[in-house]
């Protein structure tokens, strides 16, 4: 940026030595014998034409890389600390808004610092060298140039506010429209199934339709203050042109003093729009970077040691909820939440809608903290650790296998390094994906495509499981992994799925109890808190609500043994 600023000055101070210039051209080449002086005028020109034609050309290849570093370096870092926001956070706030926050907003600053360098370097500068050669030959002149001036402060100042608002309102409409699309193209299903093409290009449109009037009144509102100037600018060409001229006539003043001071009066021209202008861009970059710094304002409710004060067990761990309660908003979910989930076998919660059962693993997972009570994994308190520690203990497999638009191998490996193809190979065989992936295309390097729509529900849930393995845990979560799945789909993951249980503590989430009957202890919750704890027979045998549960799914509870 220093180097842009150092390069823009001289650019700038061009101006002011080319008018200078004029006036040994017009009193000394032009004149009769002036012969001897063409040759040095002529050249003194040709630098000045050349020194600005090289620091043009510098300037604006560094004000390019400065705008893009700032707009990738300001991404980033807004990014990294959106993730670093809690689950909640993005429960709140849509895909598409924040992707126009990512993006749009930072977008909207970069141009900004072109505009900045460019105004303070080159047009600020090249004023300051146009007006001292006007002050140089007649102070009179310019103030009679300049007499106007002061007319534009209250404008200014009125389009200012007035511009700062339009753009807010913009930068919300961009969110809108970003979100339009986001459900769109997500949704893209459910769209073509109901017919609702029609319907969603119209709520697009009338987001469309806000953004256009909203633009045009903001470009309008922009070009007042370069047109103010243009006004003030011909003013005061006329009072000039009054006073000089007449002094020209009469002798007083030479031709070349008034050509000089007229041509740096004109070359004030375009800097003095450029920098009204830049008004204008000023507001609608600062809209943006007031919302950004409301972005970075947030903070995460959750609070982590930056060190985890004690390591678990490298053994499969026990997992205790110790009188547990949290909430969203004012409805509370878990309800002193009790339970102990034994080191290497099978616990399975189970209940009707609403029992808490996916807060339990928000809770594990580090998406949310206690707001009472405590959970400990290990013997280890989940708040006295990392959340990078706590979520390296778990690995999960969910009913909606998120996969990436990146290679299947990508998906496997999530980052990691230090991962051979034979663990790979190792992993698939034991998730039962090996034979789908090695008829491929590309085998394991073939792309998964958006939401890993070129693979069935079966082989995500595939893929998911060999992700689990390689990711090698201690703790496996699993929540509801095989209920989307048709028969033949089902028995091959719940296959895979019991090779990925051997040796881990693991947690099922169930609403179709078939698929829990084999686990070692089955916990029912209901309103947030612990009903029933025991096996399959057992808690049939009671006749409680898990008997009744299994009552609804099946006509004969006892067919489900």
């Amino acid at each position: 940026m220093l180097a842009a600023f150092a390069v823009m000055v001289i650019e700038g101070s061009t101006l002011g030595a080319l008018s200078y210039m004029l006036e040994p051209l017009f009193d000394l080449v032009f004149a009769d014998g002036g012969d001897a002086s063409l040759w040095p005028v002529g050249l003194a020109i040709f630098g000045l034409f050349a020194v600005r034609a090289a620091t043009s050309l510098i300037s604006k290849t560094l004000l390019s890389r400065i705008s893009q570093l700032v707009a990738a370096k300001m991404q980033l870092d807004l990014l990294g600390h959106l993730l670093a926001l809690d689950i909640g956070f993005f429960q709140k706030n849509a895909p598409g808004t924040l992707i126009e926050r990512v993006q749009g907003d930072t977008m909207a600053v970069q141009g900004i610092w072109i505009s900045l360098i460019a105004g303070i370097g080159r047009d600020a500068v090249a004023l300051i060298g146009l007006f001292a050669v006007a002050l140089s030959i007649d102070p009179w002149w310019t103030l009679a140039a300049v007499v106007g001036t002061p007319l534009l402060i209250l404008p200014a100042a009125i389009l200012r506010r007035y511009l700062l608002r339009k753009a807010m309102h913009l930068r919300d409409q961009a969110g809108e429209r970003a979100t339009r699309l986001d459900e769109i193209f997500h949704g893209i299903q459910a769209v073509k199934l109901n017919r609702m093409e029609a319907h969603q290009s119209d709520r697009f449109g009338t987001v469309l339709d806000r953004i256009v009037v909203a633009e045009t009144k903001s470009a309008t509102a922009r070009a007042v203050l370069p047109s103010l100037v243009d006004l003030i600018t011909g003013f005061g060409f006329l009072a000039v042109l009054m006073l000089g001229g007449r002094e020209v006539a009469e002798g007083t003043r030479t031709t070349g003093e008034f050509m000089a001071f007229f041509s740096a009066m004109v070359l004030t021209f375009q800097p003095i729009r450029r920098l009204g202008d830049m008004a204008g861009l000023w507001q609608v970059a600062a809209a943006s970077l007031q919302r950004i710094t409301e972005l970075f304002g947030i903070s995460p409710s959750q609070s982590r040691p930056s060190v985890s004060r004690a390591d678990p067990s490298p053994l499969p761990p026990v997992i205790s909820f110790d009188d547990v309660s949290f909430g969203y908003g004012d409805a509370p979910v878990l309800r002193g939440l009790s339970f102990r989930a034994e080191a290497g076998k099978v616990t399975a919660l189970v209940g009707p809608s609403g029992a808490g059962k996916s807060t339990v693993f928000h809770l594990l997972a580090g998406l949310s903290d206690p707001q009472g009570g405590q959970v400990t994994i290990g013997g280890v308190v989940s708040t006295d650790l990392t959340l990078s520690d706590q979520r390296a203990l778990f690995a999960s497999v969910s009913q909606d296998a998120a996969l990436f638009d990146d290679s299947l191998r990508d998906n496997l490996l999530l980052g990691r390094t230090g991962i051979s193809d034979a663990q790979i190979d190792a992993a698939l065989s034991a998730a039962q994906a090996s034979d789908f992936v090695a008829v491929l295309p590309q085998g394991v390097d073939t792309p998964a495509g958006p939401r890993g729509s070129t693979l069935s529900g079966g082989q995500r849930q595939r893929i998911a499981i060999a992700r689990a393995l390689l990711h090698n845990a201690p703790v496996l979560l699993l929540d509801e992994a095989t209920s989307a799945l048709d028969a033949a789909s089902e028995a091959a993951v719940a296959a895979a799925l019991e090779t990925a249980a051997a040796g881990r503590t693991t947690l099922v989430i169930a609403h179709r109890l078939a698929t829990v009957r084999q686990a070692h202890q089955i916990i029912v919750m209901d309103h947030g808190r612990v009903v029933e704890v025991g096996t399959h027979d057992t808690l049939l045998a009671q006749g409680g609500l898990y008997a009744r549960l299994c009552a609804l799914q099946f006509s004969d509870p006892e067919a489900s043994e």
